[in-house]
């Protein structure tokens, strides 16, 4: 079964990176490249239906999240997969709400970027990103500033509605948030988190636990 996939990116060298990246997996795939929305669109209203949609965020015509919803009302049987750059969560949150089947950050290694969209493609809602400017604590490498808030914040036992009231965030976004804090500490519950966080440096001036 020939699969029709269309790598979208105004940067010609990522576009073909993705495109050996996908026939090296998807070895019957038919691979198309777009440089930006209007091919895109030119591509997918013709031809066969398209499998998978890989694009940037930062792409000339995406002018808000929102045209992401509008590329899944459209196409409503193909997994949309954004890759990009950007690591703000909450953009990252509206991207997925919009209907993106997955969010994949363009500073993950290769061989992170196969496997998420591959799990994209099984029917995994996935979200996989390196924040920028990580804290020093290995095992916090990967937080960002508003995971530190919200690991304070299960330290001082809020629940995720709570957190979201307090950091005015969607539940959604906390979930994700949590998700990752879990990840990143390598335990399984958030009591663990909390134990753990307890015995990180410098937590006297962190968000959350010593400002509720």
């Amino acid at each position: 079964m020939t699969h029709r996939i269309i790598v979208a990116d105004d940067h010609p060298l990522f576009r073909e990176g993705m495109l050996r990246t996908i026939e090296r997996l998807i070895p019957t795939a038919m691979v198309e490249q777009a440089g930006n929305l209007d091919e895109v669109l030119t591509l997918a209203r013709s031809g066969a239906e398209v499998d998978s949609l890989i694009l940037d965020l930062r792409f000339p015509g995406i002018t808000s999240v929102q045209v992401i919803g509008q590329l899944r009302n459209e196409f409503k049987r193909t997994s949309i997969i954004v890759v990009s750059m950007v690591d703000d969560l909450d953009v990252i949150s509206q991207v997925i709400a919009q209907g993106a089947d997955g969010f994949i950050g363009k500073n993950v290694d290769p061989t992170g970027i196969a496997e998420a969209i591959m799990a994209i493609r099984e029917g995994e809602v996935v979200v996989r990103y390196n924040p920028e400017n990580p804290l020093l604590d290995p095992r916090l490498s990967s937080l960002t500033a508003r995971q530190k808030q919200v690991l304070g914040l299960i330290a001082a036992g809020k629940t995720n509605k709570e957190i979201a009231k307090q950091l005015d965030i969607s539940p959604f976004t906390v979930r994700i948030h949590v998700s990752t804090v879990l990840k990143s500490l390598g335990v399984p519950t958030r009591a663990a988190a909390a134990a753990q966080f307890s015995n990180f440096p410098g937590i006297s001036g962190w968000p959350g636990k010593f400002d509720t």
